[in-house]
């Protein structure tokens, strides 16, 4: 079982409203309740704050929280847009009637719930002003606290903005980027490292930060996408090659419509099969020509293709057994 609680909070009676908030935790809501192949993946509890009449109290949202992670299941998530407010105690998220940044929930106090936990894996993601201070306890300087099974991704640093743009936050526009496949493995799974890295290489050193902490053994997939590989296609990498350092020697029979003139070499269907899978591996990155540009140059002058690093990264695992 898969928990997730979604807050997005615009209206504010005390502080200036926020624009991006509540269409950020809509987003959210939608990708994580499906995987792409329309499969429920997260039970998913969306509360958004738009005006007085929906206003979410710190009271409420301390509720939602521990309700939360108060039971064993396979994760928690715990994902918040809104105003956050950082001080010499901590940090802290603010909720609607918020007028002081220490009157918030704070993040330590969030982390507790998250820390006692029975989830397996507890997950918080912020996107908030100043969120990097999750998990960090004032006494121990700038270490993190966590519990295993825990992770923290926010949008920012302890010292930085959130910032928005185009009615979104940009660190959630990347967030849901990330869960829509763009930090899917070949395998088409998507977990909190994966994520985090997607992010961060999306922003440059002139922008806000994200930050990342763990304690985990494994990561766990937060959703399933379609693959960019059939599984089948990919363990053929195996028989294709004998051993991770293995150099396939191809010619034009690889081929299958090769023009003329060819050498007096006619396509062959079997090496026109294993050239097809060769592509894919390429276009993925596993596989690449020797002494050529391109695949089909290697084919027709002769050449051969090798794996590369994460080629062979991919084949260990498949020969052990892991995939």
């Amino acid at each position: 079982m898969k928990k997730a609680l979604v807050i997005g909070i615009n209206y504010y009676e005390n502080l200036n409203p926020l624009f991006g908030c509540v269409n950020d935790a809509y987003a959210v809501n939608q990708v994580l309740e499906r995987h792409m192949n329309g499969e429920l993946n997260f039970d998913v509890k969306h509360v958004t704050s738009v005006d007085a009449a929906t206003s979410i109290t710190r009271k409420e949202l301390k509720e939602y929280i521990r309700k939360l992670f108060e039971d064993e299941c396979q994760i928690a998530l715990f994902y918040f847009a809104g105003h956050g407010h950082i001080e010499e105690t901590g940090g802290y998220l603010l909720t609607s009637e918020c007028a002081d940044g220490d009157d918030g929930l704070a993040l330590q106090e969030i982390l507790e719930l998250a820390n006692s936990s029975k989830a397996i894996n507890k997950i918080i993601v912020l996107d908030s002003c100043y969120s990097g201070a999750a998990g960090t306890q004032k006494s121990l300087g700038e270490k993190a606290l966590l519990a295993e099974g825990m992770t923290i991704l926010t949008a920012s640093t302890k010292d930085q903005y959130a910032e928005e743009a185009n009615g979104s936050g940009i660190f959630t526009s990347l967030f849901v980027d990330a869960l829509n496949g763009g930090a899917a493995n070949l395998l088409g799974d998507i977990t909190p490292g994966s994520i985090y890295a997607h992010i961060d290489q999306s922003l440059s050193l002139w922008e806000q930060r994200p930050v990342f902490k763990t304690n985990v053994r494994a990561f766990t997939s937060l959703r399933k996408v379609s693959p960019p590989i059939q599984l089948s296609d990919l363990r053929q990498i195996i028989d294709l090659f004998e051993t991770p350092n293995t150099e396939i020697k191809l010619d034009p029979s690889f081929e299958p419509q090769p023009p003329a003139p060819n050498h007096g070499i006619a396509p062959d269907p079997e090496n026109n099969r294993k050239f097809a899978i060769l592509q894919q591996l390429n276009r993925l990155n596993l596989v690449k020509p020797v002494d050529e540009d391109h695949m089909y140059f290697a084919a027709m002058n002769s050449k051969s293709c090798k794996l590369t690093v994460l080629g062979e990264h991919y084949w260990k695992l498949i020969n052990n057994k892991r995939i």
